[in-house]
């Protein structure tokens, strides 16, 4: 554990050894803070449905509400936060988001129905959505600043925090449950909220160097038209995927309309939400989106599927379920932190692939009697994914995205991922049912083998990940 711990501090300790003329480092506590808001939400929830549906009467199918509507609110609302933060600059978005984190909080501490507290999820999926086009951003700036791009550690940084509460965060809403039931799980980001305010309005200058490079340019034009689309279709993809039945046909045709009519928007207008036009012509970018969706996939399997059946198939409590899933966050920070410097992004999906077909493997032959520290070494190798494909895509996307759309580039990489959230609630909607017993759970484990599967085959094929390097 000491060896760990040197390993996360060792990058902290080398930006403050930098001299004023590098990387200004009082940006990285606002920078880990706010990004990471979102997945700490995106899995503290995962141990609190089946108590909140008991506190509420309600069954499984109206509390999977919690988790989808956080990225429904999401998957809109950080592409469209990171376009604001590419126009605005990071300061007001930052505080603004930060804020509608404490409000969910509050709202959650005193939801007096389950209504209420999907309202909240809501609420949060759009406050947090601020924090990781700001970081990315601001990682951007100071490279411009500086004239000395250095991001490699910066982004292992900010991957291993963010990816490191995505993992803890079962265990830390376990832990929450315990000391104070599930409003805990809301009531935490109140003094996170705080927290970031504050840091937010101390450490995120007002002016930063890309906002001083565009100031001549027009004021921006926000494309509602293109936003508005761009929401209808994710929206009626989500819902269709949330409970995929003949008769919700209407749902993916709305999409397939809303898309073809987002298409020609974004295609014809001066000041687009998205510029298609610059997408098209990246398809290296795209690629890397599109590994998101996929990790994602089976990531979110993994965290509430695995979770539930935890729970469901194998009786365990949500603190020990909890407390199972804790090698999710050592091996992820483990595996950030051994690889973080190097520079290769290729390696890391390839290994962060095998180590997904291992895990479902693993789960394809578990038994409703499995020992615990069988199921840990099962999520432990499952965190080696978390570890190195949140740091290999992130770095492909700092350096695929041009400068001047990095933010909004970030929040369609979120945006990918949380499709992909979707699609394994679509999964295991589909499979876990009406328990997560563990034949369902065999059959979720072959459902998770084909996206790991396209995961690497995705990351074998594309020779372009070689020749991504270090310079802006």
């Amino acid at each position: 554990m000491s060896s760990l711990i040197t390993r996360v501090a060792g990058p902290l300790r080398r930006l403050r050894q930098h001299d004023e003329s590098d990387f200004d480092y009082r940006l990285i506590a606002p920078m880990i803070l706010g990004a990471m808001l979102n997945p700490i939400n995106s899995s503290i929830i995962a141990v609190s449905l089946v108590p909140i549906g008991i506190a509420f009467g309600a069954p499984p199918a109206e509390t999977t509400w919690l988790v989808s509507s956080l990225y429904l609110a999401t998957s809109i609302g950080q592409p469209v936060v990171g376009k604001l933060v590419d126009s605005f600059g990071p300061r007001r978005l930052f505080l603004i988001g930060t804020a509608l984190v404490g409000i969910a909080g509050v709202m959650g501490l005193f939801a007096p129905n389950l209504g209420v507290l999907i309202a909240a999820r809501v609420v949060l999926g759009l406050g947090t959505c601020a924090g990781y086009p700001t970081s990315m951003y601001l990682i951007r700036s100071e490279g411009r600043r500086t004239g000395r791009d250095s991001p490699q550690i910066v982004l292992t940084i900010l991957s291993m925090a963010t990816q490191t509460v995505l993992a803890i965060g079962p265990t830390l809403g376990g832990v929450l449950m315990s000391a104070g039931g599930w409003r805990a799980t809301f009531a935490v980001n109140i003094p996170l909220s705080v927290a970031a305010l504050i840091l937010g309005v101390l450490r995120i200058p007002k002016h930063t160097a890309l906002q001083e490079e565009h100031q001549h340019r027009r004021p921006p034009r926000i494309d509602l038209t293109g936003i508005g689309l761009f929401a209808a279709m994710i929206i009626a993809l989500m819902l269709f995927l949330i409970d995929i039945s003949s008769r919700l046909w209407y749902l993916p045709v709305i999409a397939i309309l809303a898309g073809g009519g987002f298409a020609l928007r974004e295609l014809r207008t001066g000041d687009p939400f998205i510029d298609l036009r610059v997408l098209r012509g990246n398809a290296p970018l795209m690629a890397s989106y599109l590994r998101a969706l996929l990790a994602a996939t089976v990531s979110y399997a993994m965290i509430y599927g695995f979770t539930q059946w935890l729970e469901d198939g194998r009786g365990l409590t949500p603190t020990i379920s909890g407390i199972v899933l804790l090698p999710l966050f050592v091996a992820g920070i483990a595996a950030a932190a051994v690889v973080g410097r190097r520079k290769e992004i290729r390696g890391k999906l390839v290994v962060a692939a095998v180590a997904l077909l291992i895990a479902c493997v693993l789960i394809l032959f578990v038994r409703s009697d499995a020992p615990i520290w069988v199921l840990m070494v099962i999520t432990g190798v499952a965190g080696v994914n978390n570890g190195l494909t949140s740091l290999a895509n992130q770095n492909a996307v700092y350096y695929q995205a041009e400068p001047e759309r990095i933010a909004a580039s970030a929040g369609l990489l979120r945006t990918f991922s949380y499709l992909g959230s979707m699609a394994a609630s679509a999964g295991q909607g589909a499979l876990l049912r009406p328990t997560a017993s563990t034949p369902a759970m065999h059959q979720l484990a072959i459902f998770m083998l084909i996206f790991a599967g396209l995961f690497l085959i995705m990351s074998l094929a594309d020779r372009s990940l070689s020749r991504v390097t270090t310079a802006s």
